[in-house]
């Protein structure tokens, strides 16, 4: 065991955080610690390193474990030094083996002692044994995963904002490799590459690693295990986020059931001693009954700490098909070109994610579509359009003395003082909170204030720059909900994938200062993307490593043939018409078949059906049948695909 809680009790003021928690983290477990906003997810973590004392029970550390904890907090820390220096402090023992080898290089130098000479020695090996040689490199390539240019490698840390802070600590901690890392909200300050690039590092990380974050997609890829901070109780489920939505659901459904065996058993008992509490030869039964009663553990009602309130768009009017059309447009800052030429057109019910680095333009990109930020070329509105724009700088747009509740009011959305209580419980304010003014308010109170004001604006063309940042997974999954159902047009800038894979049908990605488009959601632009870098890197080992230049930057998306004149290959033509058909109703068989995967995977945790013998066999065997079918349609799948790109490169 690497660290531990016995018996914890943990009371921050007159509020109980945990009650009675025992939890042991052992070596090598990747563990995802989830709870509501507000439940105490960061305390705890601050009660494991030790920074909170328990108010009962004992916390419980290895004599030799190290612990690494990244939290909101470190950000107070600041210097001058580059932040190449601040990631190689990490290397402590070595840094300090190398002041003293040059210490006695100076000695030796100067005497030319013989037990100098073998102490000189000496240190020289245990630098080679804790890899001493290879910090530089190790360091420069983890700070560069995270995002960072070379060119950035030597500037002073003072120089970057809050989030690239972050990323320099968060780089300097897992160089450092601890026994146990503790990350709180680790992608919160990351883009998706650096995300990505996260996820491959810390799967081969040699060690405990316990993450708080509301990124589901990171939480399924990431961990093991899964620890609930709820109703003050920690909760276990050995599995990724998604085994634990599904293991929670069946929980909750044995306890109901739990529960309402142990009232009518209750009941039942009550009606007794009230019928034989009147008769003197029946009154020990009577108060038998009751002690019973009295000594029963009583099983908990299932509440819902957060109710599944219903986040709902209106649209006052339709627009035409075309709601901005993008020409020519180009957008520099300095010697960094964010857009040339570039041309795109937004339509009726696309719902865009605008993906990529951080730096490559998609926020300045969304300004351009909204019209806040200069440009050069033509940007051209659609009929009837009725756009809202959501960022973190709308929050300047909020009237500081009103209350909450006065500036969703103010909104024009005809809905009920009840209705806007509704809404702003799924933005995490209840109760009271909603007469609280705006300027008390936090930066991350205030952003959902203005997504709360965007959602009610009845806009038929809604932007939106990182609209879950401030929003726990049960308002994410909301939210997600609600675009969903959303009539309107929309594009958006999120880092959130499992919220990107779930909203978006089409992908754009700025490359080269061009807008690149893919027409299909996140999963299956991340599955392409795999496939056209796996043809290239086949293509390039084909040609082999004479004809590969250094500077060849891989192509996100296949050009299309520009030359008029080759003659069109009619047979080739008609092949790819046909190899598109199949694809297309591949796709539809594949899809189907999905829908019947999860409806008898459904039908399987139904309780119920293991009491007819019949049914069950029946249920088992089609949903056997169904993974052998599903097995069957992704080869076929693949191998469509495959020849399908084959053959665009071929005209």
């Amino acid at each position: 065991m690497l660290v531990g809680l016995q018996n914890v009790t943990f009371e921050f003021g007159a509020r109980v955080i945990v009650e009675d928690a025992t939890w042991h983290i052992q070596p090598n477990e990747r563990i995802g610690l989830i709870g509501f906003n507000g439940t105490g997810k960061s305390t705890l973590l601050k009660v494991l390193v030790g920074q909170y004392a328990p108010s009962a029970g004992t916390v419980e550390r290895g004599r030799e474990t190290t612990i690494g904890y990244l939290h909101q907090d470190l950000l107070s820390f600041d210097t001058n030094e580059s932040i190449l220096q601040v990631a190689l402090s990490a290397f402590e023992k070595v840094l300090q083996l190398e002041k003293e080898i040059e210490a006695l290089g100076h000695e030796l130098e100067k005497t030319g002692d013989e037990k100098t000479l073998i102490a000189y020695t000496d240190k020289l090996h245990e630098l080679e044994l804790l890899g001493g040689y290879n910090i530089q490199h190790k360091t420069e390539e983890v700070l560069q995963g995270l995002g960072f240019s070379n060119a950035d490698l030597n500037r002073p840390y003072k120089e970057f904002s809050g989030g690239w802070r972050m990323r320099v600590l968060l780089a300097k901690m897992i160089l450092a490799q601890p026994d146990l890392l503790l990350l709180d909200e680790p992608t919160n300050h990351l883009d998706l590459p650096s995300i990505e690039w996260l996820e491959k590092y810390l799967q081969h990380y040699q060690g405990a690693v316990v993450i708080v974050s509301h990124d589901k997609y990171f939480l399924n890829r990431m961990v093991t295990k899964i620890v609930e901070l709820y109703q003050r109780q920690l909760h276990f489920y050995n599995g990724n986020y998604e085994f634990y939505e599904k293991e929670k659901a069946v929980r909750i459904e044995m306890q109901q059931k739990a529960y309402e065996n142990q009232q009518d058993y209750i009941r039942q008992n009550e009606r007794l001693v009230e019928r034989f509490r009147a008769k003197a030869s029946k009154a020990a039964m009577a108060q038998s009954i009751m002690k019973k009663l009295d000594k029963l553990d009583r099983i908990e009602d299932v509440t819902v700490e957060r109710p599944d309130l219903r986040i709902n768009f209106r649209v006052d009017k339709v627009p035409g098909r075309v709601i901005v059309e993008l020409d020519q447009l180009s957008k520099a800052f300095g010697d960094n070109v964010i857009l040339k030429n570039a041309k795109a057109e937004i339509d009726r019910g696309d719902k865009i994610a605008l993906i990529g680095a951080n730096g490559k333009g998609k926020s300045t990109l969304l300004r351009i579509i909204a019209d806040v930020e200069s440009f050069s070329g033509n940007r051209k509105w659609g009929h009837n359009v009725d756009e809202s724009f959501y960022a973190q700088h709308q929050l300047e747009a909020l009237h500081l003395n009103n209350s909450i509740l006065e500036e969703m009011r103010g909104c024009g959305s005809q809905m009920t003082d009840l209705e806007l209580r509704a809404l702003l419980g799924c933005f995490l304010f209840s109760g009271d909170d909603t007469d609280k003014k705006i300027k008390i308010l936090s930066g991350g109170e205030k952003a959902r204030v203005a997504l709360a004001k965007t959602i009610v604006s009845r806009a038929n063309f809604l932007m939106l720059d990182e609209p879950t940042n401030h929003l726990d997974m049960h308002s994410v999954d909301l939210l997600i909900g609600a675009l969903n159902k959303y009539e309107g047009t929309l594009i958006l800038v999120s880092h959130d994938r499992h919220f990107i894979a779930r909203t978006a049908n089409k992908i754009w990605e700025i490359v080269d200062g061009e807008i690149k488009e893919f027409k299909g959601p996140y999963d299956e632009w991340v599955a392409w993307n795999e496939r056209m870098k796996k043809n290239r890197d086949t293509k390039k080992t084909e040609e082999g490593p004479s004809k590969i230049k250094p500077e060849e930057k891989p192509v996100v998306a296949p050009a299309p043939p520009q030359a008029a004149n080759i003659p069109i290959n009619k047979e080739l033509k008609k092949e790819l018409q046909r190899q598109q058909k199949l694809f297309q109703q591949t796709e539809e068989a594949l899809n189907k078949n999905k829908a019947l995967l999860q409806q008898l995977e459904k039908d399987l945790a139904n309780p119920d059906l293991y009491s007819d013998k019949d049914r069950f066999v029946k249920t088992e065997q089609a949903y056997k049948a169904a993974v052998a079918e599903n097995q069957q349609l992704e080869k076929k799948y693949e191998e469509v695909f495959t020849k399908l790109m084959q053959l665009e490169e071929q005209q």
